[in-house]
C-alpha cells in the first residue's frame, strides 16, 4: 500500500487489484490476497537479514509467457485418449508404418512361393517374413502360428495331386483378411496353409493392438447380453499360455519356471496365491515358457470388488550345472523372482476382463540399465510377455455400482455407551494411525462406526477396519461416506493410500482435498504423483484433479511435469506416467511445452557435460568441462531458459570461468548462469550424475513440512531450506546455499584433528561477524538452527553424519545435505554402526551454544527450543506416516515397505505426554553430546578426505581468523613489530590475549593488533607448509604443565613471542613479507574496537559474598489419574560461597513429611551453574483434597566427594495455589530457608 500511496495522491481513484509486486531478479509475483510475510521469498530474506527488494507493476505488464493462449483455447484436446486406457508396464506403441512393411513383404513373399517351381526355398522365406512380424511384436509366437508353420512345411512335402484334410486351426479369424493375392485352386494343401498362416498372422496383429486396450476380442456391443457382476456365481478361472520373448541368458541360467498367481485388493490378498507347475524353456522361433495350466481361485465373480487386481509373478529355478549365475552370490540357489505384471480384473468401463491377453513383465533387467543413462521402453527380446486366455462368455459381465438410499441416517451418540465401552473406543480413536490395530480393535471399531461421526478424522481407521469390501456391503460402507463430514485436506490424504482402492472412496477423498491451497499441493506434490501408481484406472478423479490444478498454476504444471518426467524410468508404472505426462502437455498450451522441452534440453547437455568430466582424469577434468561447456553456452545464445529448480529464475547465458566442479566422489558441477533480469543475482547450482537424488528430495521435503508446521505455530527455528530435483535416473539438480562451507572445511583449518577441539566453529563465526552485535545474531541463529537439525534428523533417522554433509553459513544458520541414509538405516564399520549417537551435537557447537566451555542459560534455551519443536511434529505423527507411507512405491532402496515406517513412528513417541516426551529428548541430547564416536567419525572423515594440498586457493581465507589476504603493497611495510603486553579476556571464556605494536613505514604512530597464542601457532604453521626448506625461527612450547591460562604463564609466552617475532621479521624477506605474515599484521575489525581495552573491575570474576542464595528454578507441575506430577526443567544462575561451579541436584518433599517418605530427587549435574534437567519427579496415590494441604519442598544442593554436600538455595510451594486440573510451568526463584 506504500507503494501505491507513492504512484497515487488519492487511493480512491486506484484500483488496486490491478497493481501485483514483483520479486526483483525472478519473474514471481506476489500474491495480493495473501499478507507479505507468508511469502517464501520474503521469509528468505528475513532469514538472511538482506534487503527486500520488490517492483511494483500494473497486472498487464506482468509476465505471462507461459500462460495458455487464446490459439490454445481454439485447438481441441482429446483427454479421452490419454487418460481412458489401462496402460501395460512398457507397452510400446505400435506404429503403422513399419508394421505395413512387414506385412507387405509377408504377402510379396506368399505371392512367389505360390507362383514357384521349387516352393521349398520361397516357403522358408514365407516362415522367416512370419518371424519378422513376431519378431516386431514383442517375440509373441501363438500356437496358431507356430501349427500353421509347420503344416506349411508339411504340406510342401505333398504330392501335388493330392489333397490335404487341413482344418483351419484359426476358427476365430478373419479370413476375409487373409485372402492372398494370385489365389490358385483352394483344394491345394499349399494355398490352404498358407491361408491359415495368413489367417493366424492376423489375428495375432489383433491381439497385439488390442492388448493396449481395455477391450478385447469378445468386445461389448449391444447385440450382447450383459450380465450383473454380483449376480454372477462363477468360480474365477484363466488359463496361463506361456511367457514369451525368453532371452537366452536365461535359458542357459535357469532350470525351470513357475508363476505365482495372486488376487488383491486394498494392498492385500483376497485368497492364498496359487503356484503354476514348474516347467522348462521350448524353441520355436523363439524361446517360450509353455505353461498352457488353468488357474482356477475358489472364489465367485460376486465376491470380487470392482478393483481386484491380478498379479502375475514368475520365478525361475536356478541351473544347478550352470557355472555361472545372473546373481553375483554364487551360493544363493533359491528360486528368483525374474518379473512381476498387475492387471485390473475389471476395466475401466466395469466390464470383467475376457479373451487373449498379452501381458508386460515388469521384469528385473529394466532395474539393471547402464548408470546414468536413460533406459529405453522397449527392450523387444529382453522384455517379456505373458500370454493368458480369460473365458470368453457368450454375455459381458458388468459391475454395477449398489444403490444407497441417502434418506436414511444413522449417527449414535457417543455419551451413551457404557463407560468401559466409551474409553475403549476413545483409546482407538486417539491413536496416531491404524498401523498398529489388533483384528479385535477393527471388529470393534467397525461395529461402533456410527458413533464416531463426530472424530471426522477417523475415517480412515475406520474405512481400514471394514471386515471386506464385498458387493453386498457397499451399500452400508458407502451410506457411511455419505453421512461422514468434511476432511481436512490433509487427512483426506491418507485416503489415496493402497489400502483404499474403491472408487467412490478415493473420489470423494479428492472431493475433499480441492480445498487445499497451491502452495500445500505444490510441497505435497511427489505423494500426489506416487498415489497414481494406487488408481485403477487413468481416468480418475486423482488425475482430473491434479491436471485441472496444473492448469491453473504454472508453479504446480513446472513441478508436476518433473515429477512425472523422472516417474518414466519407473519399470512398472513408466507408461501410466507417459499417458499421464502427455494429458498435462495437451492442456499446458504451447508456450509452457517450449519452455518444458528447452528445460529438458538443458538438463540432457549438463548431464552429458557431467558425464565427461566425471569420467575425465584428475587433471584434465578443469579442460574437459570448458570445453564441454561452450555446447551449453551455444544453447544459452538461442535461448533463455528458466531454471528446472526454479521457474522463477530465468538464465540467459552461462559465466563460463565461474563454472567448476567439486572434488567429491560424484564429481558434480558448479554451473553459474548470468540471470535474464538484470536486477537478479548470479544464479548458481549443482548438477549431478550418478547419485540418486529422490531420497535428498523426501527428505528435504519432510524437513521443509516441519519447518512450515514449527513457524505455523510462532516457533522460528531459522532452518535452511535448499531446493533439490530429480530430473532423471541418477542425476539432478540442487541449489548451492551461499556463503557456507563443510564442518569438515572450518575444522581441518585446525589441524586434522580439528575435530577433537571445542573453537574451530566459534572462531570462524567470529571471522565472518567481527562486532559483538553480529556475533551474538549469528550465535542465535546457530542455536535455533542446530535446534531444528537435530529433530529433524532425528525423526527421519538421517544417517551417515559426519563433517562433510552438515553445513555452516557465515550468517550461524547450520544445515545438512547429502541424505543417502535415512529412516535409522545407518552406515556401517564392519558389524558396527557408523551412527552412533542419536543425532550430531558435538562439543564444538555446544560451545557456540553456551558462548564458551561452561554450561549457561543458553543451552537451557537450545534445549527447550529442541524439546518444544519434538512435541510440535509429534503432534503431527500421522500427517509424517502417511506422507512417507505414500512413497513406498516410489523405489526408494530405504523405503520399500510399511516396516520401514516403524522407525519414525518410534521415533515421534505419539503415545506419550508432551512432558515425557520432553525427559525422552533431554536424555537424546545429554547421548549424543557425550558421544566421543561422532567426533571419532568426524576424525575418521578428516583423513580419508585429506589431500596435501598447501595452503587454500586464492577464494579461501588464508588464515582462519582473517577473512581476506592482504599484501605489504597495500599495507605498507614494517619497521618495527613487538608483542607489547598481554590482557586477560572472558569472552567467550577466560584466555589471554597478546598486544602486538606495529610501526610501519611513513607513519608516525605505532598500530596496534590483538593475537591469540593459537593464532600465532597457526601462524608458524602455515609458514613451514610454504617454507619447507627454510630455517624458521623456533615457536614456544605449547605444552604446560598445570593450568594454561594463567598470568605466569601469559609472561612467560610474551617473551618467547616477542623473540620469535624479531627473529621472523629478521628473516629473508621471502619469509618476512610474504602474504601470509602481512595478513597476520593486518587490523581487523576486532583489533580496532580493543585497542586500549582493559578488563574493569566490576567485570572481574563472579565472587559471592558468604552466605549469598542466587538463582531460579523452572518446573511444570501437573495432575491426572491420581498422581502430581513435577518436572524439575532448569535451573539458572546458582551461586556458590567460593566460586567454583557446583555439582547440583535437587531434592523434593511433600510436607508436612515425618518420616521423610516422600523425599524425590534427581540426578547429579555436574560442574555447571546453569543444570539443565528435564526430570519427572513422581507423587502417586494422592487425591487432590489431599495435596490442596500439602506443600511442595524443593531445595537444591551441590553432591561433594571429600566434603559434605551444600545447600544452594530452595522454596516451598503451597499446592493450593496450583489449578491442578492445568499443567503449570513457571520460574521460581531460589531463596535461604531452612529445608529437610
Amino acid at each position: 500500500m506504500q507503494a501505491l500511496c507513492w504512484v497515487h495522491d488519492d487511493l480512491n481513484q486506484v484500483d488496486v487489484g490491478s497493481y501485483v509486486l514483483k520479486v526483483c531478479g525472478q519473474e514471481e509475483v506476489l500474491q495480493n490476497n495473501h499478507c507479505l510475510g507468508s511469502h517464501e521469498h520474503i521469509q528468505n530474506c528475513r532469514k538472511w537479514d538482506t534487503e527486500i527488494r520488490l517492483q511494483l507493476l500494473t497486472f498487464s505488464a506482468m509476465c505471462q509467457n507461459l500462460a495458455r493462449a487464446a490459439e490454445d483455447d481454439e485447438t481441441p484436446v482429446d483427454l479421452s485418449k490419454h487418460l481412458c486406457q489401462v496402460e501395460k508396464p512398457y507397452k510400446e506403441v505400435m506404429t503403422r508404418h513399419p508394421v505395413e512393411e512387414l506385412l507387405d513383404s509377408y504377402h510379396n513373399q506368399v505371392e512367389l512361393a505360390l507362383q514357384m517351381e521349387n516352393q521349398h526355398r520361397a516357403v522358408d522365406q514365407v516362415i522367416k517374413a512370419v518371424r519378422k512380424i513376431c519378431s516386431a511384436l514383442d517375440g509373441v509366437e501363438t500356437l496358431a502360428i507356430t501349427e500353421s508353420a509347420k503344416k506349411l512345411k508339411r504340406a510342401v512335402n505333398l504330392p501335388r495331386s493330392k489333397t490335404a484334410d487341413v482344418t483351419s486351426l484359426s476358427g476365430e479369424g478373419d479370413t476375409s483378411k487373409s485372402s492372398t493375392r494370385g489365389s490358385m485352386n483352394p483344394e491345394n494343401p499349399v494355398q490352404v496353409s498358407m491361408d491359415q498362416l495368413t489367417a493366424a498372422v492376423y489375428d495375432l496383429l489383433k491381439l497385439h493392438a488390442n492388448s493396449g486396450r481395455s477391450s478385447t476380442d469378445c468386445a461389448q456391443s449391444s447385440s450382447r447380453n450383459i450380465k450383473e457382476a454380483w449376480t454372477t456365481t462363477e468360480q474365477l478361472q484363466f488359463t496361463i499360455f506361456a511367457a514369451h520373448g525368453i532371452s537366452s541368458n536365461w535359458v542357459s541360467n535357469y532350470e525351470k519356471y513357475y508363476l505365482i498367481c495372486s488376487l488383491s485388493h486394498n494392498g492385500k490378498d483376497l485368497f492364498k496365491p496359487i503356484q503354476s507347475k514348474k516347467v522348462g524353456t521350448y524353441k520355436n522361433f523363439f524361446y517360450l515358457i509353455k505353461w498352457d495350466e488353468l488357474i482356477i481361485f475358489p472364489i465367485q465373480i460376486s465376491q470380487l470388488p470392482l478393483e481386484s487386481l491380478l498379479h502375475l509373478t514368475l520365478f525361475g529355478i536356478l541351473n544347478q550345472s550352470s557355472g555361472s549365475s545372473p546373481d553375483s552370490n554364487k551360493q544363493r540357489k533359491g528360486p528368483e523372482a525374474l518379473g512381476k505384471v498387475s492387471l485390473p480384473l475389471f476395466d475401466f468401463k466395469r466390464f470383467l476382463t475376457c479373451g487373449t491377453k498379452l501381458l508386460y513383465l515388469w521384469t528385473s533387467s529394466h532395474t539393471n540399465s547402464i548408470l546414468g543413462t536413460v533406459p529405453k521402453k522397449g527392450y523387444v527380446m529382453e522384455r517379456i510377455v505373458l500370454q493368458v486366455d480369460f473365458p470368453s462368455p457368450p454375455f459381458d459381465v458388468i459391475y454395477t455400482t449398489p444403490q444407497v438410499d441417502r434418506s436414511i441416517i444413522q449417527q449414535h451418540n457417543l455419551e451413551t455407551l457404557e463407560n468401559d465401552v466409551k474409553g475403549k473406543l476413545l483409546d482407538i480413536l486417539h491413536r496416531d494411525s491404524s498401523l498398529g490395530l489388533s483384528k479385535e480393535d477393527k471388529a470393534f471399531l467397525w461395529e461402533k462406526r456410527y458413533y464416531c461421526l463426530k472424530h471426522p478424522n477417523c475415517l480412515p481407521k475406520i474405512l481400514a477396519s471394514a471386515p471386506n469390501w464385498k458387493w453386498v456391503n457397499l451399500a452400508k460402507t458407502y451410506s457411511l461416506l455419505h453421512q461422514w463430514p468434511p476432511l481436512h485436506p490433509l487427512t483426506a490424504l491418507e485416503l489415496l493410500d493402497s489400502k483404499f482402492a474403491d472408487q467412490e472412496v478415493r473420489s470423494l477423498a479428492v472431493t475433499w482435498i480441492e480445498a487445499i491451497s497451491d502452495d500445500e499441493l505444490t510441497d505435497l506434490l511427489p505423494q500426489f504423483v506416487q498415489a497414481l501408481k494406487y488408481e485403477i484406472y487413468l481416468n480418475s478423479s486423482l488425475v482430473q484433479f491434479l491436471l485441472s490444478r496444473a492448469l491453473g498454476n504454472i508453479q504446480i504444471a513446472h513441478n508436476l511435469y518433473w515429477l512425472l518426467k523422472d516417474a518414466l524410468h519407473d519399470a512398472q508404472f513408466g507408461a501410466r506416467y507417459e499417458h499421464i505426462l502427455g494429458a498435462l502437455l495437451s492442456v499446458g498450451g504451447k508456450r509452457l511445452r517450449e519452455e518444458l522441452l528447452k528445460q529438458t534440453k538443458l538438463v540432457q547437455l549438463l548431464g552429458g557435460v557431467a558425464e565427461k568430466v566425471r569420467q575425465a582424469s584428475g587433471s584434465a577434468r578443469q579442460v574437459v568441462l570448458q570445453r564441454s561447456m561452450e555446447r551449453v553456452q551455444s544453447f544459452f545464445l538461442r535461448n533463455k531458459c528458466c531454471l528446472p529448480l526454479k521457474p522463477s529464475l530465468v538464465a540467459k547465458e552461462l559465466n563460463v570461468k565461474s563454472c567448476s566442479f567439486f572434488s567429491s566422489n560424484a564429481v558434480p558441477l558448479k554451473v553459474t548462469m548470468v540471470n535474464a533480469d538484470p536486477l537478479g543475482e548470479e544464479i548458481n547450482v549443482m548438477f549431478k550424475v550418478g547419485e540418486d537424488l529422490r531420497q535428498d528430495m523426501l527428505a528435504l521435503q519432510m524437513i521443509k513440512i516441519m519447518d512450515k508446521i514449527w513457524l505455523k505455530e510462532g516457533l522460528d527455528l531459522r532452518m535452511v531450506i535448499f531446493k533439490c530435483l530429480s530430473t532423471g535416473r541418477d542425476r539432478g539438480m540442487v541449489e548451492l546455499v551461499p556463503a557456507s562451507d563443510t564442518l569438515r572445511k572450518i575444522q581441518v583449518e585446525y589441524g586434522v584433528t580439528g575435530s577433537f577441539k571445542d573453537k574451530p566453529l566459534a572462531e570462524w563465526l567470529r571471522k565472518y561477524n567481527p562486532s559483538e552485535e553480529e556475533y551474538e545474531k549469528a550465535s542465535e541463529n546457530f542455536i535455533y538452527s542446530c535446534a531444528g537439525c537435530c529433530v529433524a534428523t532425528y525423526v527421519l533417522g538421517i544417517c551417515d553424519r559426519h563433517n562433510d554433509n552438515i553445513m555452516l553459513r557465515s550468517t550461524g544458520h547450520m544445515f545438512h545435505i547429502d541424505f543417502g541414509k535415512f529412516l535409522g538405516h545407518a552406515q556401517m564399520f564392519g558389524s558396527f554402526k557408523r551412527d552412533r549417537a542419536p543425532f550430531v551435537l558435538t562439543s564444538d557447537m555446544a560451545y557456540v551454544i553456551n558462548g564458551g566451555e561452561k554450561p549457561t542459560i543458553r543451552f537451557q534455551l537450545f534445549v527447550d527450543l529442541c524439546c518444544q519443536a519434538y512435541n510440535l511434529i509429534r503432534k503431527q505423527t500421522n500427517l509424517f506416516l502417511n506422507l512417507l507411507s505414500l512413497m513406498i512405491p516410489s523405489g526408494l532402496p530405504e523405503l520399500t515397505s510399511v516396516q520401514d515406517l516403524k522407525y519414525v513412528r518410534d521415533a515421534l513417541q505419539p503415545q506419550t505426554t508432551d512432558a515425557e516426551a520432553t525427559i525422552f529428548f533431554t536424555r537424546l541430547i545429554e547421548s549424543s553430546l557425550g558421544s566421543i564416536a561422532t567426533k571419532f567419525n568426524f576424525f575418521i572423515h578428516n583423513l580419508a578426505q585429506l589431500r596435501f594440498s598447501g595452503l587454500p586457493s586464492n577464494d579461501e581465507p588464508i588464515l582462519s581468523f582473517s577473512p581476506k589476504t592482504y599484501s605489504f603493497r597495500q599495507d605498507g611495510r614494517i619497521k618495527e613489530v613487538s608483542v607489547f603486553t598481554y590482557h586477560k579476556k572472558y569472552n567467550p571464556d577466560k584466555h589471554y590475549i597478546y598486544v602486538v605494536r606495529i610501526l610501519r613505514e611513513g607513519q608516525m604512530e605505532p598500530s596496534f593488533v590483538f593475537r591469540t597464542f593459537d593464532e600465532f601457532q597457526e601462524l608458524h604453521n602455515k609458514l613451514s607448509i610454504i617454507f619447507p626448506l627454510w630455517k624458521l625461527p623456533g615457536f614456544p612450547n605449547r605444552m604446560v604443565l598445570g593450568r594454561t591460562h594463567i598470568k605466569d604463564v601469559a609472561a612467560k609466552r610474551k617473551i618467547e613471542l616477542n623473540s620469535y617475532l624479531q627473529s621472523l621479521m629478521s628473516a629473508s624477506t621471502d619469509v618476512a613479507e610474504c602474504d601470509l605474515v602481512c595478513t597476520f599484521f593486518h587490523p581487523l575489525l576486532r583489533d580496532e574496537k580493543a585497542e586500549g581495552i582493559a578488563r574493569s573491575a566490576d567485570s572481574g570474576p563472579f565472587s559471592p559474598t558468604p552466605g549469598q542464595i542466587g538463582g531460579a528454578v523452572k518446573l511444570s507441575v501437573s495432575y491426572r489419574n491420581g498422581t502430581l506430577f513435577i518436572m524439575v526443567m532448569h535451573i539458572k544462575d546458582l551461586v556458590t560461597e567460593d566460586g567454583a561451579d557446583p555439582n547440583p541436584y535437587v531434592k523434593t518433599y511433600l510436607l508436612p513429611d515425618t518420616h521423610k517418605t516422600s523425599k524425590r530427587k534427581t540426578k547429579i549435574s555436574r560442574k555447571t551453574r546453569n543444570p539443565t534437567f528435564n526430570e519427572m519427579l513422581v507423587y502417586c496415590g494422592y487425591s487432590k483434597e489431599t495435596l490442596r494441604q500439602r506443600e511442595l519442598q524443593l531445595s537444591v544442593l551441590s553432591a561433594e566427594s571429600l566434603r559434605e554436600n551444600f545447600f544452594l538455595g530452595g522454596i516451598t510451594l503451597p499446592l493450593k495455589d496450583f489449578n491442578l486440573s492445568k499443567e503449570t510451568v513457571k520460574w521460581y526463584q531460589l531463596t535461604a530457608e531452612t529445608y529437610l
